[in-house]
């Protein structure tokens, strides 16, 4: 079992933090799509939920996971209501992406509940299992504690954390040589992907695992975002995963413990690029188009 010390866990916090502090969206022209998915606005129909405090929206720090879809083809949409069957009707894919509790829409501490209620996760998992397609993200504590409930309707069991990476790299790397980065339809085109922190999940035995922790990842669960100290519970994370994906009755969902590597920000003062844009992410945008290929089909 790797051991892990308040000074690297600091170390660590400090380039994640540098990485994610006064981050905007970055809405610039930074990707290429000489080969759309599908004809200008005639793709599926895209919801990116707007309606559970999401820390990442359509208007906000998704804009750029929304204009690399639109330029594919597909017909984005924000959706601020309550997921219900109305709600639901002509959509294609329900993007989800760091929902949370009203609670802790604030306040990133313990206890982090349900961003969903009942009624809303059964509405979402009838839809999936009639041929509705899920695209679930969730950060790390407290967004993964927020879509527990929603992932478990799934058979995917977040641990409410941090996965924290001990080779203090900026990024995380996965990579098919070291089997961290699985063969999938979905990766079919890459050898390796990046993601900033996040959280971990469980997966059930007929998901296909896209990124997988070893063990050089401790997953650490504080009562307060970003506090770590001696006593906060922690895993080895060896065994856990970070993306994956599964059929569903008829639809088909996708799992991601990690939002920046789907988004495009410029953080901190020196306006850094985190994310899509980052050019040690350059296959974070193929793996992205492969994931809406995949939920489309």
């Amino acid at each position: 079992m790797k051991s892990i010390t308040l000074l690297s866990l600091a170390v660590l916090l400090l380039i994640s933090m540098g990485l994610s502090g006064q981050q905007i969206p970055d809405t610039s022209q930074f990707f290429d799509i000489s080969t759309p998915r599908y004809k200008q606005g005639k793709g599926p129909v895209v919801y990116i939920d707007g309606g559970h405090q999401n820390f990442h929206t359509l208007d906000g720090r998704y804009r750029a996971f929304g204009n690399i879809l639109e330029a594919d083809g597909y017909r984005v949409k924000s959706q601020s209501k309550p997921i219900d069957r109305s709600t639901l009707k002509g959509c294609d894919i329900y993007v989800i992406s760091n929902a949370l509790h009203p609670s802790n829409e604030n306040a990133w501490v313990l206890p982090n509940p349900s961003a969903f209620t009942k009624e809303e996760i059964e509405a979402m998992e009838k839809w999936v299992r009639n041929g509705g397609s899920l695209f679930l993200i969730a950060d790390h504590m407290p967004c993964a504690g927020a879509a527990t409930e929603l992932a478990r309707a799934f058979h995917f069991e977040f641990l409410n954390c941090f996965a924290m990476d001990l080779r203090k790299r900026a990024a995380a790397l996965f990579t098919k040589a070291t089997g961290s980065l699985g063969a999938s339809v979905i990766t079919a085109h890459v050898d390796s992907i990046v993601s900033f922190t996040g959280s971990a999940f469980a997966i059930p035995g007929n998901a296909t695992s896209i990124l997988r922790l070893d063990d050089e990842f401790r997953v650490m669960m504080p009562k307060v975002a970003w506090e770590f100290n001696d006593s906060t519970p922690s895993l080895p994370g060896d065994g856990l995963h970070q993306l994956a994906h599964r059929k569903h009755g008829k639809g088909r969902i996708v799992v991601s413990g990690e939002a920046a590597m789907f988004s495009a920000q410029l953080a901190g003062p020196q306006r850094r690029p985190m994310g899509l844009n980052n050019p040690i992410a350059k296959n974070n945008i193929h793996l992205l188009r492969a994931i809406m290929d995949w939920l489309a089909e």
